[in-house]
């Protein structure tokens, strides 16, 4: 087994793994019913009420493997059977009530929602509460609690209600796509979408046109991830997938400092697009603040974008941490750019089911950035790099950024912006908390993973970012 964070996590690449297996042997459609007894064989399980129940979910996890509900324009989906072990969301008496003679929690509920039994213990009638929590405020014992989900804890874009079938619902008009509520569900009932068939598909294409170059271009964060081998094998890895060339997504990132950092200097102020969900945030949540976002494209679309200019048969699939990328690969600015994205687990699924034990192999070299492309990929990198490419553009302007880490510290710095009261001219921002290491598509989260970015940058610290894009010239 390796080393994912959860047991959630893991379940979800024995199904990837699978998935990608038996497309692999050409055999998915006829084994595709058994797919979920090969991942819990035997008559009991540990997850759930009964091992049908399991096998059932199971039969929904691999329909996301293979791409999920067409209908549903959003990454992230709901399985509904599995979202059934969480108590009911929103504010409850506990047992701490001592039925005292105050009744503030009543006093303070404008809508008659308080009653009290023949004890004086308070009861909340959940068809009046509006979850104002006034009453939780007010109650001398800390009585009333807010029991909200993990998944609506996680999401900080308020996307996530339950629905009368007591399971998490997502409005697709808030939903940034981030992928928060993934990673924190304990019941791995929140998934995002797979295209792991779309990237083996690609791959078997290619084998039989030499014309047909499939690019892995692989975000900076996986300096800090496959932490049980070494990087150069994990490039090696990828090669013997039958990926033609590995390109590292910080190269766009250095290309992206070169154009964003002129084009602040120009409009004296700007807000990031190297974030999808940053980015889909202030198009949901802030409309008025569009003109402001910067017109450069991501490190990802730009570098692919590069690569299909220059050679017309390319195949650009992206590898990184991020479940909005898989959102972002839709738009119709990047679509004719990007075919298809894969995340971290996904890499880890795609190994496996080749057998491919990438502690074994030769190290290759991925060597193509600068130290500040690289650190893109944890917050702040980006504000550097621009300080940066202004510096060798010399060009004069300074830039005074706002890094907002995780999208609370954006909501703040754009809330700011809105009321004409920020004191930065450049909002850095990123979903995520740590940046792009946090993202849901990690294999592990942590503080660590800052570190490890910022040692795999400094390998490249003798490059200035003028040197790293001077080689696409």
């Amino acid at each position: 087994m390796r080393k994912f964070d959860t047991k959630v996590q893991y379940l979800k690449y024995k199904v990837l793994r699978q998935v990608a297996q038996e497309a692999w042997n050409d055999t998915l459609l006829q084994n595709l019913l058994d797919i979920p007894q090969k991942i819990v064989p035997g008559k009991t399980s540990t997850m759930r009420c009964c091992v049908y129940k399991e096998r059932a979910i199971l039969g929904e996890r691999v329909k996301l493997a293979m791409g999920g509900d067409k209908e549903n324009p959003n990454i992230i989906e709901v399985i509904d059977i599995a979202c059934d072990e969480c108590p009911a969301a929103g504010y409850e008496v506990t047992d701490s009530c001592r039925g005292c003679l105050a009744h503030r929690c009543e006093d303070v509920c404008k809508r008659g929602a308080i009653s009290f039994d023949h004890n004086h213990v308070a009861h909340i009638d959940k068809s009046k509460c509006v979850e104002c929590g006034q009453c939780a405020k007010v109650c001398p014992f800390a009585a009333i609690v807010n029991r909200k989900r993990p998944c609506q804890i996680a999401c900080k874009v308020k996307a996530i209600s339950i629905n009368e079938d007591n399971a998490a619902a997502i409005d697709n008009n808030k939903c940034i796509q981030c992928g928060a509520c993934v990673y924190q569900c304990p019941f791995g009932a929140i998934s995002d979408k797979s295209y792991i068939l779309n990237v083996i598909d690609i791959i078997k294409k290619s084998r039989n046109n030499e014309k047909y170059k499939v690019y892995a271009v692989v975000a900076p964060s996986i300096s800090s991830q496959f932490t049980y081998a070494k990087l150069g094998q994990v490039i090696t890895g990828l090669k013997k997938l039958g990926f033609f060339t590995v390109v590292e997504a910080a190269l766009g990132a250095d290309m992206v400092a070169m154009e964003e950092s002129k084009e602040l200097s120009e409009k004296e102020f700007l807000t990031s697009s190297c974030c999808p969900a940053f980015v889909q945030y202030i198009k949901s949540a802030f409309p008025a603040l569009v003109p402001y976002i910067s017109h450069n494209l991501s490190p990802m679309a730009m570098l692919a974008k590069y690569i299909k200019e220059t050679d017309e048969g390319a195949k650009v699939v992206f590898i990184g941490p991020c479940t909005a990328k898989k959102a972002e690969a839709q738009l119709e600015t990047v679509k004719p750019y990007v075919d298809s994205v894969l995340t971290f687990e996904e890499l880890q699924a795609l190994f496996d089911s080749k057998d491919i034990d990438i502690t074994t192999l030769g190290e290759d070299v991925l060597d193509n950035a600068s130290y500040f492309g690289r650190i893109f990929a944890r917050s702040g990198g980006l504000s550097d790099a621009v300080v940066q490419a202004l510096t060798e553009q010399k060009i004069d302007f300074t830039v005074k950024p706002a890094v907002c880490d995780g999208i609370e510290a954006c909501k703040t710095a754009l809330l700011k912006k809105s009321k004409n009261v920020l004191d930065a001219n450049f909002i850095e921002g990123m979903a995520c908390t740590g940046g792009c290491i946090g993202g849901a598509g990690c294999l592990t989260h942590g503080e660590k993973n800052k570190a490890q970015v910022d040692v795999y940058g400094k390998e490249a610290l003798e490059k200035t970012i003028s040197d790293a894009v001077a080689v696409l010239k």
